[in-house]
């Protein structure tokens, strides 16, 4: 196989790359961003591939979530925190439920473009390019903002350092520590049903440090119980500024930008610029799987992604939709069992899911949320195989952005004035607890 070099993906067929009308700035960023310190380091990299190698032996669970599109406007303590705590309390419901560890990666500091189905958008009569994410032009629907500017990927960089920032004075400083669980509720949710069974947790798991102090086993002298490890995400989408935060340390390239990249449905072809690039780093990768892929063709993209079969390099995020899960994962599951493959699997039941209202509004049932998810972990049972994890597109605001649910969402609330989504809809606090609780049951 050919040599690979960080930028080897430039030779190339690539997909979902912008037009920058100035090239001269864009190399000039690029440039700039390659000496900037890298935003994780090797070491987290390498612990989080050892976490999720458990996990595919069984003895995890992953939980992926968090923003469909991250916004610079949302760079706030409040909103961080409030996708931390939700993040943190669906862990311990899980961790609760199941007796494993659960690993936590957030779609968190670098979350910022997006594919798109088409290069334009038209409102009224007018076409102008599509947003593509904050880290390549604006959401504003006027010319000016839609037009891909290389000075937003720097914007992007900060932003992801002063949340990560954030998340690791939240992860080490003392808010995650099992003594503080009480407080990582969310006020909007305290009194509703969610809430309610997240108290009845937090009171059992209070119980058992008290018993566990009374032992003199001290949670001061555990950083397990003091502190939690986070992982942070994103689609590697934007190959020049994947390229631009990639590292060599140990004889190994890395990209900087998160600890885990994972590939979308429009970029995975086996000759790709993305696959290309994600072959060469060490970064555990993610790798989104559907109805369109052919199982063989699946075989040939983890040879080229994982050629060693080390475990917990690779993990498969599915996203079939509740109607089809059942026809496609068996063949799947059959076919990575029957070549030996090291995977994680891991179920993305929103994406599959994604429907139009009635009144225009894009959106998902929380019913069908649920449905491919339970689904998911039963067809795992019937193969005998490990069902890893869950990955899901949610927020810890109190938008309206789902139907269903126990908050009977309906299709009229979407136009509440809480539709705050810049893409995909999300799942808000209350779903994304009920969806935990009911995952579990």
């Amino acid at each position: 196989m050919k040599t690979w070099k960080p930028d080897s993906w430039r030779s190339k067929k690539i997909s979902q790359l912008p037009t920058y009308p100035d090239l001269k700035k864009l190399t000039q960023i690029e440039q700039r961003l390659s000496t900037y310190p890298p935003l994780v380091f090797a070491g987290e990299t390498e612990r989080l591939k050892t976490r999720l190698a458990d996990v595919a032996a069984g003895n995890g669970f992953l939980l992926h979530g968090g923003d469909c599109a991250e916004s610079f406007a949302d760079l706030n303590t409040n909103t961080l925190q409030a996708n931390f705590k939700i993040l943190l309390q669906m862990a311990i419901i899980l961790t609760y439920a199941l007796k494993k560890h659960i690993v936590k990666i957030g779609r968190t500091a670098g979350q910022f473009a997006k594919p798109r189905s088409s290069d334009t958008e038209t409102r009224d009569g007018v076409t102008l390019p599509s947003y593509r994410g904050d880290i390549i032009n604006g959401f504003e629907f006027e010319k000016n903002a839609r037009i891909p500017d290389p000075d937003r990927m720097e914007r992007a960089y900060f932003h992801a350092a002063a949340t990560l920032n954030l998340m690791r004075a939240f992860a080490q400083g003392g808010f995650a520590d099992l003594e503080q669980i009480h407080a990582w509720n969310l006020d909007f949710i305290e009194k509703s049903p969610q809430g309610q069974h997240y108290k009845e947790i937090t009171h059992r798991v209070q119980e058992s440090m008290s018993f566990m102090n009374a032992l003199g086993i001290n949670g001061k002298n555990y950083s397990q119980i003091r502190e939690i490890e986070f992982y942070t995400s994103h689609e590697s989408l934007l190959l020049p500024y994947e390229q631009a935060l990639t590292r060599q340390d140990s004889g190994n390239w890395y990209d900087c930008s998160a600890h885990l990249l994972w590939i979308g449905e429009r970029t995975r072809q086996l000759d790709s610029a993305h696959i290309e690039f994600l072959r060469g780093v060490s970064n555990p990768i993610g790798l989104k799987c559907s109805s369109q892929l052919d199982p063989d063709e699946l075989i040939r993209l983890i040879d080229l992604l994982n050629p060693q079969n080390n475990p917990g390099r690779l993990t498969l995020i599915t996203r079939f939709g509740h109607e089809k899960i059942e026809e496609f994962l068996p063949g799947m599951i059959k076919k990575i069992q029957a070549e030996g493959k090291q995977v994680v699997w891991c179920c993305d039941p929103m994406h599959g899911n994604t429907l139009a209202a009635s009144n225009g509004y894009k959106t998902r049932n929380f019913q069908h949320v649920l449905n491919e998810a339970q689904k998911f972990l039963a067809i795992h049972e019937a193969q005998g195989s490990y069902a890893g994890g869950v990955h899901f597109e949610m927020t810890g605001s109190n938008v309206v952005e789902c139907v269903g649910g126990d908050q009977e969402i309906t299709e009229d609330h979407l136009s509440s004035g809480l539709y705050e989504t810049l893409c995909d809809p999300r799942l808000n606090a209350n779903q994304a607890l009920e969806l935990a609780f009911k995952l579990i049951a």
